[in-house]
């Protein structure tokens, strides 16, 4: 079987690399990976890619960064040559980026099979890209593998048939449990001074938290005060770091001197120091997946969230955006009034192999 797999920011890499690892395992699968580019920095590519084994990408199609409407386009435009080309069986997309859901229209458009990795996940926030993305790429795949209960129901809500549906676990977390052990050999938290858990992890990217100046200010008023009671590690992603140099938010943060800010930092870093942080505070996905997985409390800076069994069984907390409700989660965490939760179902490190079964089996 030909199997085209796409990635092009970080959090495809972290979704595809049990799966290459799992085709290298079946005898009866070429595996060809294209990256279209989107996310082009070392910290936030290559890095990756050596970290978590991801064999070098067949073909980067070096699209770069760009308005939604013309990156799309633009990775339409170089994706079709390449499937024309290798003429595969299934073209496999992961997450919710533009690179899922533009190789997803040039596979369907060209009569290939589309499996989706990470389908029927929803915010019910149609101001979120990514949501856009999730809802039309589900609506066009002949295979949508699901990491929780919440993504079938939504599927079946929406009148994909039932045949197309799958309920395999998380291959983030595949990736996790492989990792966690290398990961303590990591000295990040050595070089960021760092003595114990008694710190928090920051991560803001999204376009609503970081360009609306009152909504981010909101978010370094509540800051201000957890970085008084504890330092607080702020890994900052490039769009953020545009946003803070162009406004008087970069000052406000230059003035906390417990906020401790770095460049992007690698997977394995990133992970360790996950692990022994007190509290995650991020607008990210999949880091509310991570931290149910580590055991620790994470705090959602959004008014929703895409995968409610991190909220349902109690690792994760969406507090939204006001100063008020984001200290107040704080605080009750700190002080004790955070109940460790259980694992969600089939997040055991075999998504990726029900995966690969059910493809081998299908097709």
């Amino acid at each position: 079987m030909k199997i085209l797999n796409v990635v092009g920011a970080r959090p495809n890499f972290m979704k595809i690399a049990p799966l290459m690892a799992e085709y290298s395992r079946r005898g009866d699968i070429r595996a060809t990976l294209v990256h279209t580019g989107q996310h082009y920095d070392d910290k936030m590519s290559d890095l990756f890619f050596g970290e978590l084994g991801i064999p070098k990408p067949d073909i980067n199609l070096e699209v770069g960064s760009r308005s939604h409407a013309v990156q799309t386009a633009e990775i339409m435009k170089k994706f079709e040559p390449v499937l024309v080309d290798y003429e595969p069986d299934v073209v496999v997309v992961v997450g919710d980026v533009n690179s899922t859901i533009a190789c997803g229209l040039v596979a369907v458009k060209l009569g290939v099979k589309l499996a989706h990795v990470e389908a029927g996940l929803r915010s019910r926030d149609r101001t979120m890209p990514e949501e856009i993305n999730r809802v039309l790429t589900d609506s066009i795949s002949d295979f949508l593998f699901c990491t929780e209960r919440s993504g079938v129901d939504n599927l079946l809500c929406e009148g994909i048939p039932e045949d197309r549906i799958f309920f395999v676990g998380n291959v983030m977390i595949d990736t996790l449990l492989k990792n966690k052990a290398k990961a303590e050999d990591s000295d990040v938290l050595k070089r960021l001074h760092l003595d114990g858990n008694d710190f928090a992890v920051l991560t803001l990217h999204r376009p609503s938290n970081v360009d609306d100046a009152f909504v981010l200010g909101g978010i370094l008023d509540a800051l201000e005060v957890i970085q008084n009671d504890m330092p607080v590690v702020f890994p900052v992603h490039p769009r953020t770091c545009k946003t803070l140099a162009s406004s008087s938010s970069g000052e406000r943060i230059e003035k906390m001197l417990n906020l401790r800010q770095t460049e992007p930092l690698g997977y394995l870093d990133f992970l360790k120091l996950m692990s022994y942080a007190k509290v995650v505070l991020t607008d990210s996905g999949g880091m509310q997946e991570e931290t149910t997985i580590l055991k620790v409390p994470c705090l959602t800076l959004r008014e929703n969230t895409e995968r409610p069994i991190t909220a349902e069984i109690g690792s994760n907390r969406v507090v939204g955006t006001d100063p008020a409700k984001i200290i107040d989660a704080y605080r009750q965490v700190v002080n004790g009034g955070w109940r460790e939760p259980g694992t969600p179902p089939l997040w055991d490190g075999r998504a990726a192999k029900r995966i690969v079964d059910i493809l081998l089996d299908k097709l």
